[in-house]
């Protein structure tokens, strides 16, 4: 497991190969996209300073995604609003503004997204489960199972060693006849 620090995302660590130290940082940055050094900066003003390698790609590909996703309600927002001309000829360009944004994110942050609840609630509701006490454990050997219909040992079918002799030869002699 390989973590990198802001250092080394810059290319400022000690990891550089060139003897020349600003052709190194200038190598080292140009080949790390802009979009990662964005997010290394972000990581080290956040005070995170171990992580792997694959976390800011995986939030790049989160952001694209995400964003992706949004303008594609927005555009449908958009031609749901300002419906096309009926005439075929036409190519009417449909612009998508700031106010289809907003509605597909909010649209999007009500099922996507779910905020924690409140602290009182979670305390209210640890109280209610809380004042319930549990059931007394009874002192004796082996295993301490619940009982039986919470169980799934109980059986619940027939198994074909366990039937009587006579009956399978009973079931022999009808189906021959």
């Amino acid at each position: 497991m390989s973590t990198t620090t802001p250092q080394q995302a810059n290319g400022t660590g000690s990891n550089a190969t060139n003897t020349d130290g600003a052709n190194s940082a200038q190598t080292q940055t140009s080949v790390v996209p802009r979009d990662v050094r964005l997010l290394h900066l972000i990581f080290a003003t956040q005070g995170i300073q171990n992580y792997q390698d694959h976390v800011p790609l995986q939030l790049m590909d989160f952001a694209h995604r995400y964003t992706k996703s949004v303008l594609k309600d927005a555009i449908i927002y958009s031609d749901h609003a300002k419906p096309m001309n009926t005439n075929l000829n036409t190519t009417a360009n449909s612009t998508v503004n700031t106010d289809d944004i907003r509605l597909a994110i909010a649209a999007r942050t009500n099922y996507q997204f779910k905020p924690t609840p409140p602290k009182e609630l979670l305390l209210e509701l640890a109280e209610e489960r809380n004042s319930k006490s549990l059931p007394p454990v009874i002192p004796k050997w082996g295993l301490n199972l619940p009982p039986e219909k919470y169980c799934l040992t109980a059986r619940d079918w027939d198994n074909i060693d366990d039937e009587p002799e006579g009956d399978e030869q009973e079931k022999k002699k009808q189906k021959s006849s």
